[in-house]
């Protein structure tokens, strides 16, 4: 939900550094206690040990995953789970949120560091301002998803058990409902809200341009997209409900006096999505005037040429702090790593007018912030967050939270259609060996009788009718025990009769197909680490 302003390379540069503290030198390493405290002395990186130590991580990782393929039987008796990891406005503050957050052209490198994790298959990143989840599917669900907690750990600089206070973690159908719910809405700070369906299809285009997205991930984020339509279109929740970005109009003018609310001298900093959103909301509350700082005046000509009914005004970026000085509301919305106001830039603005209430309002809905918290200690100003907006959505969630149980039926629907395809995934592996062992006795066999008849007695047509025989009389064997691996909702049969049948098979013909699939999965990790 962050307006793209800050450029990729600068997001690029944060998102590489988050392991180090703002300010420091890269030629630097600041010694940390085992507590997470950072001592007062420095030490200097020696390229030498460095790649030594990267040396011998790398081959503990090549080492830990030969142990996992020794143990291999162990995992053979549950599948690869489903798992999302992450935490959102409704377990973690904002501080918190926006050192995890990912940045949307970073999304496809943190999808390869996470896949490139011991026990992590696929993965997907869902970053916005009220939430970071990660999306896993994981050999070993334990030591998955302690991996993951301990890439998030390292990524924010943040410890792991302090993060674990606030993270959650939901497995396989519980893991995908709430993905489903995200995509619906139903999960929003803000009841219904619709950029978050945007937001999800974006991690789906994201990951077909990068390819990084495996099929599990690809197919629930893609089902999680169908719910979210369906819930919009054939339940209410939507109607009547509001966004982050008209919920931050509605709180800035619940915080002026009512008879200047509209005369207020309104500013808006960075010009993407959700800044688009904070000027139509601003329309339609009234406002005729709206100052716009952004990085380029070409986006704020678009927005100008599309919403007429308002004076919008373009100001460069190196006039961010003027601007300010000239406005009673600053709502902020860009992609900024650092924070653009702090306390010395706002103690250097001018004094608001007593009949706007004598001061001036931040409203940030940016993260990570772009207001420092520290603004509030400033007399003249208050500052206000997206955590700070549930004082306006309140209002109005009663009435929706009871659309949002029209909601879950709908969910539930789509939820059962995904797990049914997943089921459907666990027996193909022994219906492909099954035909194949059937096929090359077939053959074997065709090619026995074609030998003894002889060539030369036979011609086209009786040859074909001979291969037609044999196929016909194999998949007339075949399909009984086809029939019972079918796992995909169309009759009674449950998954587990299914599987005890697809484990028949697997003894009875010798197929250790589990057995193959696992060790092709783990010898890819090792090549995939020694590369």
């Amino acid at each position: 939900m962050m307006a793209s302003t800050t450029s990729a390379t600068a997001a690029a540069a944060a998102f590489g550094a988050t392991a180090k503290p703002r300010g420091s030198s890269s030629a630097l390493c600041s010694r940390v206690t085992a507590g997470g405290r950072r001592r007062s002395g420095v030490v200097r990186c020696d390229a030498g040990v460095e790649a030594q130590a990267q040396a011998v991580a790398k081959a503990a990782s090549i080492a830990a995953l030969e142990q996992f393929k020794i143990s291999a039987d162990r995992y053979m008796k549950e599948r690869s789970s489903i798992a999302v990891i992450g935490l959102s406005v409704h377990t973690a503050p904002v501080e918190m949120r926006e050192k995890l957050a990912v940045a949307e052209e970073l999304w496809p490198r943190a999808i390869q560091e996470l896949t490139g994790l011991n026990h992590i298959e696929e993965a997907a990143v869902l970053s916005t301002c009220n939430r970071m989840e990660i999306y896993v599917v994981a050999l070993s669900w334990n030591r998955g998803i302690r991996e993951v907690v301990d890439w998030m750990s390292k990524k924010s600089g943040i410890p792991a058990s302090e993060l674990r206070e606030h993270l959650f973690m939901l497995r396989d159908s519980d893991a995908t409902r709430h993905l489903f719910e995200v995509s619906a809405g139903l999960d929003s700070l803000v009841l219904g809200e619709g950029q978050i369906l945007a937001q999800v299809k974006q991690v789906v285009r994201s990951g077909q341009n990068s390819g990084g997205l495996g099929k599990n991930i690809d197919r629930m984020f893609k089902d999680a997209i169908t719910a979210g339509k369906r819930v919009r279109s054939e339940t209410n929740i939507s109607s009547g409900a509001v966004s982050v970005s008209s919920a931050a109009v509605e709180l800035a003018l619940m915080k002026l006096p009512k008879t200047e609310a509209l005369s207020a001298r309104m500013l808006l900093i960075g010009a993407g999505k959700m800044g688009k959103l904070v000027i139509k909301h601003l329309i339609a509350k009234g406002c005729k005037k709206v100052v716009v700082v952004n990085r380029s005046v070409e986006r704020v000509d678009a927005i100008r040429e599309e919403m007429k009914d308002i004076e919008i005004v373009y100001r460069p970026l190196s006039d961010m702090y003027e601007a300010a000085a000239e406005a009673d509301v600053v709502f902020t919305s860009t992609a900024s790593e650092t924070p653009l106001f702090t306390k010395e830039h706002t103690e250097t603005l001018p004094p608001i007018s007593d009949t706007i209430g004598g001061v001036r309002l931040f409203v940030d809905i940016s993260v990570p912030r772009n207001v420092s918290a520290c603004v509030s200690e400033v007399g003249s100003a208050r500052v206000y967050n997206v955590d700070d907006l549930k004082e306006v959505v309140e209002a109005n969630k009663e009435d929706r939270l009871r659309k949002a149980m029209e909601a879950q039926t709908i969910i539930t629907q789509e939820l059962k259609r995904f797990e049914a395809w997943r089921d459907s995934l666990e027996t193909v592996p022994t219906i492909k060996k099954l035909r194949s062992y059937a096929d090359r006795i077939r053959a074997s066999e065709l090619e026995k009788c074609l030998q003894k008849i002889g060539e030369d007695n036979l011609n086209k047509k009786m040859r074909r009718a001979i291969e037609e025989l044999s196929m016909g009389i194999v998949n007339k064997l075949l399909h009984g025990p086809l029939q019972h691996l079918r796992c995909d909702g169309s009759d009674s049969r449950t998954l587990d009769e299914t599987l005890e049948n697809m484990h028949a098979l697997n003894r009875m013909f010798s197929l250790d197909t589990e057995k193959a699939i696992i060790e092709q999965k783990i010898k890819a990790k090792v090549e995939k680490t020694q590369n």
